[in-house]
């Protein structure tokens, strides 16, 4: 069989060198500043074996030289690395045609880059093209990426491993409306039983978790499936590889394809029919055996063992519990004549909603689904006295010291640390295997801290550089379009999209998810037992074109994509894998709190604290009242213009947006000032902040209450009575108490903590930011994240509630990894104690 591969590679690579040649021909005669002739002419002959050399050439100085320069580039920022692909591959090609042994190559150097980017695409694509019918050599060759580092440790188990995609930003409501309307058809596969994929009597819709799907009664078949004679089955698109745009291996073109010669059979193995056909995600045959595939089980060496990612028990199927199973119903039947009813397909996985702290973002989110902390994270940014500096989760000193604090609070390295993988996170989650993970981002290049090297793995690969490049420029030019068409069409809400935010959307939305996808199928292909990768394209996008809109719609379209990628490779992986998808936090839509009202948080704090505020501030409504609230408050006028004395500028507040969420310290007080203190101070600032129409509620320290939660018109609730009587949380809904209490103990919340309004009949808050899709505190979506998990886990919560917080989170994925006899991680005495209460309820 070794020669059989040997054969097949070689007529590969020789097919792409030929495709290649025909390239170089074509763009020969179309441009003009390229050509493989001499000036006075030459035979076709001659022209054909200039054109061949100089393929050739390029494509070895490609495989050779190509993985050097993107080791020496890992100095260059990613954002432009992608850019230089184009003039580094450009260069390779004039260096091929410098090389051509038959001397006549010549091309101009833009010319040169255009040329270079057709013909790696051309390859990428037929190399893909090829590759379709050998599902053997895709997997070799994503396994010797994923193993290079690997070759010295023993071989991995053959117990389940764990691989957990986080959708970041991507709250429940938003998720359950993407499947209904058919934008994620892998997530609905999952969430659905055959019961739902059959046509529903007189129009009824069948729900799986909650999730209705289809139309006029029937749900739709998923995207990139075709109809079939038993029902929906995948069509190959031709796609193959991580996560670009186009050919030869694109995330956002759909699944990686797969041999013919297969027929697709029934949910119990049996044979559809004779023939050849197209291999589905249930059963696929080789030879006479029928081997379940994904959703089913297949087997591993002389026994079956559990599918990858198929989320289901390595059992028959049975009818989904609280439904009847329904008969197959191929033929008509006499009337009365009995039938024998077959099994269904149960749903492989389940969506389970749970509720964030105060803080809803991926700062505090991340860190306590990882390290199994939130404490001491009041918000995405905020101010530390007693160290002088504004802490900032996105910056990697501040990620580095919270991963600290964190590690010490728990006593543990993380949710990663035995075999683990961390990818596109904010933490490592004490993983030794890291790419793209901000923590380690300030620290020294070495053995363990290789969080850039995820680029060289991806981009090392000129097909992937080129592809994702295209992706790029492609995704840069769509968020032109598309911000250019909102302010046409005077779209509201609306922020700000110019400047270099086509960039930085192109790099989140392409670049990023890309090498991590690529990272995590390297993962799986090796073995590793848990997988944590962040893919943060919709949080991005929904921040700026909002939570519901068509961009971010698209942007759910593919990382579906990535999720059915991920999948499909798990079939090759040399162990089962359970997929687990989640989000950290949700997004709340809303105008700005700048835009309604005219002016900022920091304006408004500013004209309560008797300080002047910027003359746009001024002239607005919402700036002449709060300056009125302020005479009324004082009882004297201010002056308008300077004639009072100015503060030192170390007296003047610090005021901090984390979405709806602002805090505002005072940083020449050493200690957390109290309620009494900041009257005595600023008579006005309280007040004014309270009866402000964008504010919702003030959380402040009370020498005699301890914490009081302020409203309007004079509304002062002591923490230990908001069960009984909430005051203006009531409309924040559960658990809001919980969560406003916890924040104000800890060490560095703010002098003040602000709030913005929530209107709870749209969902919409008023960001402090210039967000149209924001999150950070309480208030409608964006505290209700999201966990899909496989059924053959244990459930979330064994009462059927709803978890809270994301230091649950990680006790939960800690008990799947103690349940698929993964790493044990020691639980802190905190964790075990409350473990031992959740197995005292269930028994009782």
């Amino acid at each position: 069989m070794r020669w059989r591969r040997i054969a097949s590679q070689v007529g590969r690579s020789v097919a792409v060198w030929a495709v290649s040649t025909v390239t170089m021909l074509v763009l020969a005669g179309l441009l003009p500043d390229f050509r493989l002739q001499s000036a006075d002419g030459d035979s076709v002959t001659t022209i054909a074996l200039a054109a061949a050399c100089g393929a050739g050439a390029f494509g070895v100085l490609s495989a050779v030289v190509w993985p050097l320069l993107v080791r020496l580039l890992l100095l260059v920022p990613a954002l432009v690395l992608g850019l230089l692909v184009f003039f580094l591959n450009g260069s390779l090609l004039l260096l091929a045609l410098r090389v051509n042994p038959s001397g006549r190559g010549e091309a101009a150097p833009e010319t040169a880059v255009i040329v270079a980017a057709v013909m790696s695409a051309v390859a990428s694509a037929t190399g893909a093209a090829l590759a379709v019918r050998d599902d053997e050599a895709y997997r070799r060759r994503l396994h010797r990426l994923a193993t290079r580092g690997r070759r010295g440790h023993p071989p991995c188990p053959t117990t389940p491993g764990l691989v957990c995609v986080q959708l970041d930003g991507v709250g429940h409501d938003v998720l359950t409306d993407a499947v209904r309307k058919g934008l994620m058809p892998t997530v609905a596969r999952w969430l659905a039983s055959d019961e739902d994929a059959a046509p529903a009597a007189h129009g009824v819709r069948p729900a799986a978790d909650g999730v209705r799907a289809g139309r006029a009664g029937a749900r739709p078949a998923a995207a990139g499936t075709r109809p079939g004679p038993d029902g929906p089955r995948p069509a190959d698109d031709g796609t193959r590889g991580p996560a670009g745009e186009g050919s030869g291996g694109a995330v956002g073109d759909g699944s990686r394809p797969v041999a013919d010669g297969i027929r697709p059979g029934t949910d119990d193995g049996r044979p559809v029919g004779d023939g050849p056909g197209p291999r589905t995600d249930g059963i696929r045959q080789a030879g006479e055996d029928a081997r379940p595939a994904a959703a089913g089980i297949r087997p591993a060496g002389d026994g079956p063992r559990p599918a990858a990612s198929s989320g289901r028990p390595a059992h028959a199927p049975t009818a989904t519990p609280g439904r009847s199973a329904r008969p197959q119903a191929a033929t008509p039947l006499p009337p009365h004549e009995p039938t024998t009813p077959l099994p269904t397909r149960a749903p492989t996985h389940r969506l389970t909603p749970w509720r964030t702290d105060w803080s809803s973002q991926t700062g505090a989110s991340q860190l306590g689904i990882l390290h199994g902390s939130t404490f001491d994270v009041p918000a995405f940014r905020w101010y530390e006295k007693d160290r002088g500096e504004v802490m900032v989760c996105n910056r990697p000193t501040s990620a580095a010291e919270l991963q600290r604090r964190a590690a010490l609070r728990t006593r543990d390295d993380g949710l990663l640390a035995v075999d683990g993988a961390s990818r596109g996170n904010l933490f490592s989650g004490g993983a030794g295997e890291q790419a793209l993970v901000l923590s380690i981002a300030t620290r020294r290049r070495g053995r363990d801290n290789r969080s850039r090297a995820g680029y060289f793995a991806y981009f090392s690969d000129p097909a992937n550089a080129v592809r994702t490049a295209l992706s790029f420029v492609a995704e840069a030019a769509r968020e032109i379009g598309q911000s250019t068409r909102a302010r046409l069409g005077r779209q509201r809400p609306r922020v700000g999209r110019g400047g270099l935010y086509p960039l930085v959307r192109a790099f989140a939305t392409v670049v990023e998810r890309d090498v991590v996808v690529a990272a995590v199928m390297g993962d799986m292909l090796a073995g590793r037992t848990v997988v944590y990768a962040d893919l943060v394209a919709y949080d991005e996008v929904a921040h700026h074109s909002g939570p519901r809109g068509r961009d971010a719609e698209q942007v759910l379209r593919r990382l579906d994509r990535c999720l059915a990628l991920l999948e499909r490779v798990a079939e090759h992986a040399p162990r089962p894998y359970r997929i687990v998808v989640l989000s950290d936090h949700g997004q709340s839509p809303g105008e700005t709190f700048r835009a309604r009202y005219g002016l900022t948080l920091g304006d408004l704090v500013r004209a309560g604290c008797g300080l002047p505020v910027p003359r746009r501030a001024e002239q607005t409504h919402s700036g002449a009242e709060a300056r009125a609230a302020v005479r009324a408050a004082l009882r004297r006028p201010v002056e308008e213009k300077g004639g009072h004395h100015r503060p030192a500028r170390r007296r003047e507040p610090v005021v901090l947006a984390s979405g709806n969420l602002g805090l505002v310290s005072f940083p020449d007080v050493p200690h957390r000032m109290t309620k009494e203190e900041i009257d005595a101070r600023h008579p006005a600032l309280l007040t004014t902040l309270a009866n402000h129409p964008g504010i919702g509620f003030l959380l402040v320290r009370s020498e005699r209450h301890g914490g009081v939660v302020l409203g309007a018109y004079g509304a002062e609730i002591p923490l230990d009575r908001l069960d009984e009587e909430p005051g203006p949380l009531a409309r924040f809904g559960p658990g809001a108490a919980d969560a406003v209490r916890r924040t104000h103990s800890f060490p560095h919340t703010a002098d003040i903590m602000v709030n913005s309004a929530y209107d709870p009949s749209d969902g919409e808050v008023l960001a402090f930011e210039e967000q149209i899709g924001s999150h950070g505190g309480l208030g409608g979506a964006q505290s209700r994240p999201f966990l899909l998990s496989p059924v053959d886990l244990s459930p979330p919560a064994a009462d059927g509630t709803e978890p809270v917080g994301a230091e649950r989170i990680h006790r939960i994925l800690r008990r799947w990894l103690d349940e698929l006899n993964g790493p044990q991680v020691p639980l802190t005495p905190a964790a075990e104690k409350e473990e031992a209460e959740e197995e005292v309820e269930k028994a009782a």
